[in-house]
């Protein structure tokens, strides 16, 4: 096999064009069709066999995974959190590389692609069969549907499962769940000034999410617990008295106990500002689980990955919760964590960004992951 340092130093200018591409390839959740046929293309120019796009929008690579064998799932997600349909801008300055999205998750993406091109080139056949899977909906309302997708299609049959979608060093191995919901405010409206007192479903609305700034989130050891309202919108014009308002909110936690807790907090603030003349329905878009997995499956994992990361990056592995791909899997009792292999700044902003010479080690890192995963 050529030495991964050697390899790398070949392929970095291939990594860097495959991310500039992908960042000009627009891929709002659930529309991420064509960023899946430009990687599976790519993969099949390399000379990858068995690429395919499935129902959920994933490209997957599967090597060695036979009909009944165990599958390691390496994945990184093609969705960003942006909504826009055209090319979005992108920079590179000599040093970082500049667009929504690029490190959350695109820069990710290159490096598995690289990744799997070390596998082709070297003709590697792993003794444990490897999944290498650019994924869909990861972000936002995804709600997880590609990896979903996934456990659905390969039941029973996924061993370990590494997303790579974080900060160089740094790695996920608790998952944080969230419940959310799009709530809508129903009322009878009127002009501003003929029909003044009537409800107005802006300010009922208004009144739900200062209920919801109010709860005191639980002090659990060692968890930790949020809560957001992140869009609002609604009504006609200044002179009418709103008839609908909406919003999009959430809560979070890497507790099951705590996730419960605030369900219960949040129906209750719904429920009271219910009346005969104010409709409020409640529709959940999104269900991140919390784990449900022994620790011991978790870390015999990262004493096979961390040591890797370690020796890499000269650093200690930092270890945190997050909500991610990996949510999926650690709630079903498989063993995942989420590996950093980059770093940058600005996630989820317009202005975001990603240091060129991160992705050099975090390529190593994937690389010597990947191969450890598939005993080579």
């Amino acid at each position: 096999m050529k030495d991964i340092k050697e390899f790398i130093s070949q392929n970095k200018d291939e990594m860097y064009k495959i991310l500039m591409d992908l960042c000009l390839i627009p891929a709002p959740s659930h529309f991420e069709h064509q960023r899946a046929e430009y990687c599976k293309n790519w993969l099949s120019g390399i000379g990858a066999k068995g690429v395919y796009i499935d129902e959920a929008l994933n490209v997957i690579f599967p090597i060695n995974c036979d009909e009944s064998g165990e599958i390691t799932v390496i994945v990184a997600h093609t969705d960003t959190v942006f909504p826009d349909t055209d090319p979005l801008p992108c920079k590179d300055d000599g040093e970082k590389i500049h667009s929504p999205g690029v490190g959350d998750d695109t820069a990710c993406v290159a490096q598995l692609l690289i990744t799997a091109k070390y596998f082709v080139e070297n003709n590697i056949t792993p003794q444990k069969g490897i999944m290498f899977v650019c994924n869909s909906c990861e972000e936002g309302l995804g709600n997880l549907k590609g990896t979903r997708q996934i456990f659905k299609d390969f039941e029973g049959r996924i061993a370990k499962f590494i997303s790579f979608d974080a900060a160089l060093g740094h790695v996920s191995d608790t998952c944080v769940g969230s419940h959310r919901y799009e709530v809508e405010v129903l009322t009878e409206g009127g002009h501003s000034f003929g029909a003044f007192g009537n409800n107005n479903a802006i300010a009922k609305l208004a009144e739900i999410v200062s209920e919801i700034y109010k709860i005191e989130v639980t002090k659990k050891e060692g968890t930790k617990t949020t809560y957001n309202v992140g869009t609002i919108n609604g009504g006609t014009s200044v002179n009418t008295i709103a008839q609908n308002a909406k919003m999009l909110c959430e809560y979070r936690s890497d507790d099951y106990e705590c996730l419960e807790f605030m369900k219960e907090k949040f129906q209750k603030i719904f429920e009271s500002a219910r009346s005969e003349k104010v409709v409020v329905n409640v529709t959940n878009v999104g269900d991140r689980p919390c784990g449900n997995i022994e620790q011991s499956k978790i870390d015999n994992l990262k004493a096979l990955i961390c040591p890797i990361i370690e020796e890499t990056t000269g650093k200690e592995v930092l270890c945190r919760s997050s909500s991610t791909d990996c949510n999926i899997p650690l709630s079903l009792g498989v063993p995942a964590l989420c590996i950093g292999t980059r770093t940058g700044n600005g996630a989820h902003t317009r202005d975001e960004w990603v240091d060129k010479a991160s992705m050099i080690p975090g390529l190593e890192i994937a690389i010597k992951t990947s191969c450890a995963l598939g005993e080579v």
